[in-house]
């Protein structure tokens, strides 16, 4: 069954659009800004992503980026902004389509079938990434040579090797694997990076791949 990602921070669209593709028999799981977004789609792996632009955390456009690092999903942007501009630069950022709002649902359900079947490549958004010796697999959530982390730690890693080169902030990390009353909790972090060190690195005193960038943030280094 086809799996939506649908992100909008307007509830009322939200919910019509969960209650029209349900009924349509596609599988939704939403998302109400560009951070919640990005999570989800790391975790769930959806086969399309309809995304507003006007996000309150972050521009449509960083989130299409972000999702591009890793992913070739189908991504429809379903915005107010009718503006050329808007739609040139998001389709430069790698959106498949653009539908405008206020829009009708019968056409947008032809958006998504035709975006739909024209596929991706096989294989592209769950990469197998190396550590060291160590593969990782993370459509399997397996590990070469029986390495065996728990749900924390996939959540974490998997937030940073999605972010290949990029600076991940405490509080990004934070909010995204612990939840948002959590955001202070920097011990969290120490602890389990230290955990995926000694279980990934050669040598975990002296990292060569999962990063700590002082007062700041992490970082995958491939």
């Amino acid at each position: 069954m086809t799996r939506i990602l649908v992100v909008d921070d307007d509830a009322q669209i939200t919910r019509a659009l969960r209650i029209n593709l349900k009924a349509r028999g596609y599988d939704v799981d939403t998302a109400p800004d560009g951070a919640g977004a990005l999570h989800s789609a790391a975790h769930t792996h959806p086969d399309l992503v309809v995304l507003d632009l006007g996000l309150p955390d972050m521009e449509g456009a960083e989130v299409i980026a972000g999702l591009r690092g890793w992913t070739a999903v189908p991504i429809i942007v379903l915005s107010g902004r009718a503006d050329s501009a808007d739609k040139v630069a998001a389709l430069d950022a790698g959106a498949d389509d653009y539908v405008t709002k206020p829009f009708g649902v019968d056409e947008l359900l032809a958006r998504i079938r035709a975006v739909t079947r024209r596929g991706r490549p096989a294989g592209e958004e769950n990469p197998v990434v190396l550590i060291g010796d160590r593969e990782i697999d993370l459509a399997e959530h397996s590990i070469s040579g029986g390495v065996r982390l728990t749900p924390t730690e996939w959540q974490l890693l998997e937030h940073l090797l999605r972010h290949p080169g990029k600076l991940i902030t405490q509080k990004e990390l934070l909010h995204d694997v612990w939840g948002p009353q959590y955001q202070t909790e920097t011990n969290y972090l120490r602890q389990y990076m230290a955990r995926l060190r000694r279980k990934l690195e050669a040598d975990p005193a002296r990292p060569r791949h999962l990063l700590t960038e002082p007062g700041m943030g992490y970082r995958f280094r491939p």
